[in-house]
Order: structure tokens, then sequence, then C-alpha cells
């Protein structure tokens, strides 16, 4: 038995599901980079456990605090009390591994959005589904004093996001070394909500109910705007990935943008679309060049195609999100 089965074990008896004896069954799940994810049977419940990992499964040396599954767990706490059904139950959080304990979500009927858009499947009213459950999730949590002093987890943001995403990718294009560092400073000093830190398809279940948001470790209380930028920067991703359903994909970019701009309320919609519009070309440029690429655009010239339409941006940052859009359709997707 391996050290990550052994704490998984200890944290579900210690949750006081498992008792002494035989370990249940386990089978490892395809998750992200941050974390080992296991299905365990234990007699008729199914649970998904979640244990995090200090270093990241990735190329380069990238490691991170694994007290960010406490984050994790309480984002999901909070996400609920906005949104019903938009997160799975969480039965056990163990601070002593660093676990979280879920009811496992039955892919038959909580399917992988990344998964459906990979095959065609852009469904616009999901993704304005995203948009509103997203909105809604900020605008309970907006200007709230008692949530940002539970979620005193900015050094784990940098280290999973700014740092890898933006100021990595400043060390390879030294042409846009001040843009970037710009975006990742006005990041970290913008604390208007709560915010999930990975809000991508990967991460989001089509469920009965609606849109159910997994891996919340870079939840921090923050920037609403990068949780918008962040899941529209997959969506134009997922284009170049799969160019027969590039309109399409925008089509969920439009729909999403849109219905989360009509929900913001805590500030001027134009104010967090700017900061949005100017965020999202060095998401892309960290997608290509940064420490976590997207392993889906492997070719030279995609990812020069890529490059090409975020480095444009962080040289004449945009004001609108329609203006990125209206550039991806010309240059990426016709």
């Amino acid at each position: 038995m391996t050290t990550s089965n052994s704490d998984i074990l200890a944290a579900l008896r210690r949750a006081g599901l498992l008792e002494l004896g035989p370990p249940p069954p386990m089978e490892p799940l395809t998750g992200g980079v941050s974390s080992d994810i296991w299905l365990v049977h234990i007699g008729r419940a199914r649970y998904a456990v979640k244990r995090a990992l200090p270093q990241l499964k990735v190329a380069a040396d990238w490691k991170a605090p694994v007290e960010r599954s406490r984050y994790e767990a309480a984002w999901m706490a909070e996400a609920a009390l906005a949104v019903p059904q938009a997160v799975p139950p969480v039965v056990h959080v163990d601070e002593i591994s660093s676990t979280i304990v879920m009811d496992y979500l039955d892919p038959a009927i909580f399917r992988n959005w990344k998964d459906m858009l990979q095959n065609g499947e852009a469904d616009r009213a999901f993704a304005a589904k995203v948009g509103l459950s997203l909105v809604r999730i900020h605008a309970a949590t907006a200007g709230r004093e008692d949530v940002a002093a539970r979620f005193d987890s900015a050094q784990i943001f940098y280290a999973i996001r700014l740092e890898p995403y933006l100021l990595a990718t400043a060390e390879v294009h030294r042409s846009a070394a001040r843009a970037l560092k710009r975006l990742a400073r006005r990041t970290a000093d913008t604390q208007r909500a709560l915010v999930h830190g990975d809000v991508s398809p990967k991460n989001i279940l089509v469920g009965p109910a609606g849109p159910v948001f997994l891996d919340a470790e870079c939840a921090c209380y923050g920037d609403p705007a990068f949780d918008l930028a962040f899941c529209l920067n997959h969506l134009l991703l997922k284009g170049v990935w799969k160019p027969r359903h590039g309109m399409a994909c925008l089509a969920c970019f439009e729909a999403l943008e849109r219905t989360y701009l009509s929900g913001v309320s805590w500030e001027p919609a134009d104010a967090l679309e700017e900061r949005a519009a100017s965020l999202l070309p060095g998401l892309l440029l960290g997608r290509i060049d940064g420490k976590s690429p997207v392993e889906y655009i492997t070719t030279r010239i995609d990812k020069d195609r890529v490059r090409r339409v975020a480095l444009a941006f962080l040289e004449r940052p945009p004001l609108r999100l329609a203006d990125i859009r209206r550039a991806w359709a010309e240059e990426i997707v016709t």
C-alpha cells in the first residue's frame, strides 16, 4: 500500500466512514495536476477522495502549500449557500492529511463539460448557466469582510495562479514582461469577492440542476474578473483544439460573458469587464508558455497563432471582451 493510499484510509477512518480491517476497493480517478483523487467504495456508498499534493505534476518545478484543501472546502461551503447544487456534497474535511471526502457524482449523470466541448457539444445555453451561477456566487460574497477573513489564502493564489501563469510567462516573453507583471500586481491587489481560481470546463460538470463546480484549490478573496477571464480563456483555446467547433465555442464565450456581466451588481460592470478583458491575453499566453501549458495545443503553428493574438492585446489592452472575441474569430477560427 502506498503512503497516499494509507493517508486516504486514515482520513476515511477519522471521518467515521471506515472501520479497521481490509481496505475497501479504490480506483484512481483522472484529474488535474495538483491532487491525487480516488473513487472509494464503502458498502453501497461511493466517495471521491481528494488529497492535495505539495509538488504539482508538471514538467516545471511547481510547488504549492497543501493547506489549500482547507480553502477549497470553505469555498464549496460558501458557494453552496449562494447556489444550491453548484458543488458536490462534502462529507469530511481532513486537515491532517489535506484531504476532502465528497459524494461521488456518477459521470453518467454528471457529464464533464470539457469532454462535451471536445465532442462538439458546445451548448450556449449551458454556458449561460455557468455565467449565471458564477456571478451569483460572486455577488453573494462581494464586499463581505467576514468571508474575506476566512480566506487568508493570497499566498496560495500567488503560488498556483499568478506566478506560474503570468510571472513565469514574463520570463519567456520579455517584450510583454511589464504588462504581465502589471496584470499580476493588479489582480493581487483587487479584493472584491470570493474567487474560485480554476473555473475551466474540466472542472465543471453538466448536472441535472445546472453546473457543478469542482477543484477550488486556488480559492481566495480577490478579483472576480479573474474567474470570468479564466473560463473564457479556456473557451477560446478549445476552438484552437477543435477548429470545427470554433464558432460554437465563441458562441459559448458570448453567452457566458453576457449573462455574467448582466448580473454584476457590486461594482460597475464595465469596470469589471475591462479588468477581465485586459487579463485574458495574459492568461492565453500563460497557457502556451507558462508553467502549465494546455496539453491539447501541440503544434508550433497553433501555438504561434495564440501567441500572436495574445501579444498584440498585451501591447494594446482591450476595453471590452467583445474586442477579443471578434479578433479571435478573424485570426483563429476562420
